[in-house]
């Protein structure tokens, strides 16, 4: 369902120039955008909004698709802060049947296997599994009945299945769907306008399933920035906002072309050194939806393409690395 809220607040605006930016630049990438198949672009510098261009003049609902991982993440984040979730916390706590499933280590199986996508399912393709699983009645039970390949917590495995399990955990020690919970401790502090999430079988769909705008998006970044901090009020730990997104198990940093990186809890993680520019960690979602925080710039950017595939997804993030990073002109 669609959330609406008669409360929604607007980022801050600025100027390029007053943000250090260069606008002859910025002119040259809006001419370029469209050729792409960019669809939005939102750059903020010290939290205001520096630059923004959509393809329809105006920002829409849109799906994100996998950055919805790195909001599950928050919500784990702050069970972890309250004392309700541990990173060794094991899924036989939470789903008793995986001490009967004929295969002991699932059960030991924590929280921590799954936000660093290391838990040692089976899970070939690239995520293909999660596209059959989608066409389970129990997805929950699809996920856990897959076998061990590796022991947990030794191998990285792109999984959208772990952050399916990881929303199941936020419905298990909340009582309520994740959707339900982030709008009251997450959507509604960012201000966010609207946000729809889908749910099967009560759990929020945590792979995948979120549609919300591309500044609501850039406020979530901005509050990594901030260390977990918005409006005075903590929403995040320091520790968490640190932890996340430093890398914490391999990814796919040799993958090409260059559009992921090493991984976190649930964000990706890029040096200075693997992306030619800064040290920065993003979400990213199928197809070049991406969501980039660089604290040295104090940056953060939206940038959200049509969906042409993987390969494709480059374009989006040579936007960030070819043209807005050269636009900074200097430090605010």
């Amino acid at each position: 369902m669609f959330n609406m809220r008669m409360h929604a607040t607007r980022l801050p605006m600025t100027d390029p120039g007053l943000a250090g930016m260069s606008t002859a630049r910025l002119e040259v990438l809006a001419s370029l955008l469209d050729g792409w198949a960019i669809k939005d672009v939102i750059v903020l510098r010290s939290g205001r909004m520096a630059w923004r261009w959509h393809e329809q003049g105006r920002d829409r609902i849109g799906p994100v698709y996998s950055c919805t991982k790195s909001v599950v993440s928050a919500l784990i984040g702050m069970l972890i802060d309250e004392g309700l979730l541990r990173l060794d916390t094991e899924l036989g706590d939470y789903f008793e049947w995986l001490h009967d499933s004929g295969d002991g280590r699932k059960a030991l199986i924590t929280v921590r296997d799954l936000l660093t996508m290391t838990p040692g399912f089976e899970w070939p393709d690239f995520d293909k599994p999660y596209f059959k699983m989608r066409r389970t009645p129990d997805w929950v039970g699809y996920i856990t009945q897959q076998p061990l390949a590796h022991p947990p917590g030794q191998t990285f495995a792109y999984n959208s299945g772990c952050s399916h399990l990881l929303s199941a955990l936020v419905t298990r020690v909340t009582g309520e769907p994740a959707e339900s919970f982030a709008q009251r401790r997450l959507f509604d502090k960012l201000g966010f306008r609207r946000v729809r999430w889908p749910r099967h079988g009560g759990v929020s769909e945590g792979g995948a399933g979120l549609h919300m705008a591309s500044e609501d998006l850039a406020k979530f970044g901005q509050l990594y920035l901030q260390g977990g901090l918005w409006n005075g009020e903590r929403l995040l730990s320091e520790r968490w906002v640190e932890e996340s997104t430093s890398v914490q198990s391999r990814g796919l940093p040799l993958f090409q072309p260059p559009i992921y990186g090493e991984y976190g809890y649930h964000w990706w993680v890029s040096s200075a050194e693997h992306n030619g520019r800064h040290d920065l960690y993003f979400a990213l979602g199928y197809g070049g939806q991406y969501l980039f925080v660089i604290p040295e710039l104090d940056l953060v950017a939206v940038i959200r393409k049509k969906v042409e595939g993987k390969s494709k997804a480059m374009l989006a993030k040579n936007v960030l690395l070819e043209y807005i990073i050269p636009a900074i002109e200097r430090r605010i």
